[in-house]
């Protein structure tokens, strides 16, 4: 195969796609470049596993810093385990594909991406994106494409497709779009409370982009020409009619209990019955909360044995049903738990829930419950981050854990996986835009969200609780911000929007649409979808619907703290910020760090040091931060004429005295100036190493000091 390679001008550089020279043993691959950037994209396949009911579609995003010129960080000079970009990088590209698969089908499909040659303007995260839905475009593989992706920022009023990176502190907003020619299929941005309509514009300016894009996609489709094979599913109609007649209507009525437990058992009853009455001989399914009564069988009715059919198509034709009767349920305008399309289950908010930590708090949605940590640090509590582009520190860490017992279930618990860090990275993203300044609040500061229990948009709820364990610990937050998942259920040409879907409603909807923001404008929004698109119109109208839910949510969170605490917590460190003269570091530091330790022992404080003359001073007692400060005023600070120092005597002369007033800065006290009355003889009035009270009279251009004693004497 020749080398094929298309290109397109789109915004301020070429984009460009190029395959049939490289990694020619994939089912698919290309390169796919931006300015100096180029990434590999490779597809591969391969037959399903026995028994699996799920695609197994794995996304990999890898970053070698070596394509940056550089070596990686720290002892090792390999890379080793995905870095958090490259998990949430992977993330993207796999939710929008996956829709656009075929249903039913499970071959095994990886898709793999790796940075070649980085730029340090362009993130390879969009390039990626793009290249592996060509690659698998290009391949044998069965793939409704096109599908094309594009970040979106807006620089001084403007909408910038494939902004510079370094440009992104500029722009008020972050946006990913994925879509096709005709509509949406994937979103994540974040944002500096931005109004409802110009979110929505800044999505439709996006998909300008990618139908571009696309074009771009097909052009290279057109000339690889790529032979499909046609994929039909394994035929279940007969099973799945068969269930459906005999237990639609007791299954309706299980899924209308109340509570997802007792929810769940009354559905695994309604199952095991089933099974029983097919497949005699398969063990019961147990509930997860006690006995359940075993399946009433009717003694005059001989069970239907249905032999041509495995156990595996029973359960893929027993979730075809279970999907039915959900979507049945809330296209009649009945959701599962009984709510109206617009109504919020019960929210419950508490701050202050535990001793010791800084800030703490319990946000309860239905039966979704979120439990806040917030932790108070210094600088020495950053995170250092490292990669492609230049290393930077983060002041603002969330961190998300979900236990299996939130959801009643048994499993290993092996620390946090893809899915507890795209959760955490959303709900960081979207509370770090109402954090304070540095400058005014120079914390570090550590959110950790425990999920207690699950039952639907776990995220949004650590995005409420987040924002009340904040403001429990004195955090002065510039605006609460909440957030709330939408879904959709939607067939031909009816759909339906669900404000605050619950677990149900999200595994068998057809969207997953969560935003946050406060009562100004959106902070943060991510769109996963299980269907090939959504219109415009299903955009705006989600867009409007979750605004109304976020403010009823505010109003539940500001009953129970209104504002943020006076002060943060006793057991927060003290961190008190100056400036000194950058001139002073080296005074202050001393010679191999000497006078800078003596006065951490001294006081018990720890003090940082940045190059521009800013200096940290913490400590968990007050008293002693106040004492470390003095001590740093007094080796570092100017001067002043007019004020009154106390010095002491380091040299006697005939004509006057020498005071040091600072360390290392002394002035002269004329003998004329040492005394009220005349003093005849300098000794007779003081000695080296006499402490006296001193007032600043001048300073003249080589930078000597005037001193007086009898001026003080006059003020007093």
């Amino acid at each position: 195969m020749t080398k094929i390679r298309v290109e397109k001008e789109i915004g301020k550089n070429t984009l460009w796609i190029e395959t049939g020279e490289l990694a020619k043993q994939a089912a698919g691959s290309c390169l796919i470049g931006y300015g100096k950037t180029v990434v590999l994209c490779a597809a591969t396949t391969g037959p399903s596993r026995p028994g699996t009911d799920f695609f197994p579609l794995t996304c990999d995003y890898r970053e070698r810093v070596a394509a940056a010129g550089k070596f990686p960080g720290g002892f090792m000079k390999r890379e080793g385990k995905p870095s958090l970009k490259e998990v949430l990088t992977s993330r993207l590209i796999d939710r929008p594909m996956r829709p656009l698969f075929p249903k039913g089908f499970t071959n095994e499909v990886q898709v793999l991406t790796m940075v070649l040659a980085a730029d340090k303007t362009t993130d390879p995260d969009i390039l990626a994106m793009n290249g592996a839905a060509m690659s698998v475009m290009i391949s044998p593989l069965v793939f409704n494409g096109p599908l094309a992706s594009v970040r979106i920022a807006r620089i001084d009023g403007k909408y910038v497709a494939f902004p510079e990176f370094e440009k992104m502190d500029q722009s008020d907003l972050d946006l990913i779009v994925s879509g096709n020619m005709e509509s949406v299929l994937m979103m994540e941005g974040f944002a500096r409370e931005m109004p409802e309509d110009q979110m929505y514009e800044a999505v439709m300016k996006a998909h300008e982009y990618i139908k571009a894009i696309c074009e771009l996609q097909l052009e290279m489709l057109d000339k690889v020409k790529p032979v499909k094979p046609e994929f039909t599913p394994a035929p279940l109609d007969h099973i799945y009619n068969q269930l459906k007649e005999k237990y639609y209507d007791e299954f309706w009525q299980a899924k209308r209990t109340e509570g997802k437990l007792a929810r769940y058992n009354a559905c695994v009853a309604v199952k095991t019955k089933a099974k029983s009455e097919m497949f005699p001989d398969s063990p019961v399914v147990p509930p997860l909360l006690g006995p359940i009564d075993e399946p009433v069988v009717d003694a005059e009715e001989t069970p239907v044995v249905v032999s041509n059919y495995t156990e595996d198509q029973f359960e893929q034709a027993w979730y075809e049903l279970e999907e039915r009767v959900v979507r049945d349920q809330i296209l009649s305008g009945t959701r599962p738990d009984g709510r109206g399309m617009k109504d919020i289950r019960d929210i419950e908010c508490r701050v202050n829930v535990l001793p010791c930590v800084h800030g703490s708090a319990v946000f309860q949605r239905g039966e979704t419950q979120a439990l806040i940590t917030v932790v108070l640090g210094t600088g020495r509590d950053e995170q250092k981050v490292d990669g492609l582009f230049d290393e930077y520190a983060k002041k603002f860490m969330l961190d998300y854990n979900f236990p299996s017992f939130s959801v009643g279930e048994c499993k290993p618990y092996r620390g946090p996986g893809r899915r507890e860090y795209g959760h955490g990275a959303l709900a960081e993203r979207s509370v770090k835009p109402i954090l304070p300044d540095p400058e005014d609040f120079p914390y570090t500061v550590r959110i950790i969200s425990d999920i207690l229990e699950s039952n639907g948009s776990s995220s949004m709820a650590t995005v409420c609780g987040a924002t009340l364990g904040l403001m429990a610990a004195g955090v002065p937050i510039v605006n609460p911000v909440a957030g709330i998942s939408v879904g959709l259920v939607k067939e031909t040409d009816k759909w339906v929007l669900l404000t605050d879907i619950m677990g149900d409603e999200d595994h068998f909807g057809d969207m997953d649409f969560k935003i946050a923001g406060t009562q100004n404008g959106i902070t943060g929004i991510q769109l996963d979808l299980k269907i090939d698109g959504i219109s415009p119109e299903i955009i705006q109208a989600t867009i409007r619907q979750s605004r109304e839910a976020r403010i009823s949510i505010l109003r539940k969170m500001l009953s129970a703290i209104p504002r943020p605490a006076d002060d943060i917590a006793a057991e927060a460190p003290r961190l008190i910020k100056i400036q000194i003269d950058p001139e002073k570091i080296g005074l202050l530091i001393g010679p191999g760090g000497k006078t800078i330790r003596s006065i951490q022992e001294l006081t018990g404080a720890s003090i940082d040091v940045d190059n521009d003359g800013t200096v940290f001073v913490a400590s968990y007692d007050e008293k002693s931060a106040m004492q470390c400060l003095s001590e740093i005023n007094k080796l570092t600070a100017s001067v002043e004429i007019g004020k009154i120092y106390e010095g002491q005597i380091t040299s006697i002369k005939t004509y006057g005295a020498f005071i040091e007033i600072l360390p290392g800065r002394d002035g002269l006290c004329h003998i004329s100036d040492l005394a009220a009355d005349y003093v005849e003889n300098i000794n007779s009035i003081c000695k080296v190493g006499d402490k006296i009270t001193v007032k600043v009279v001048s300073i003249d251009d080589q930078n000597r000091i005037k001193l007086s004693h009898k001026a003080v004497l006059r003020e007093v």
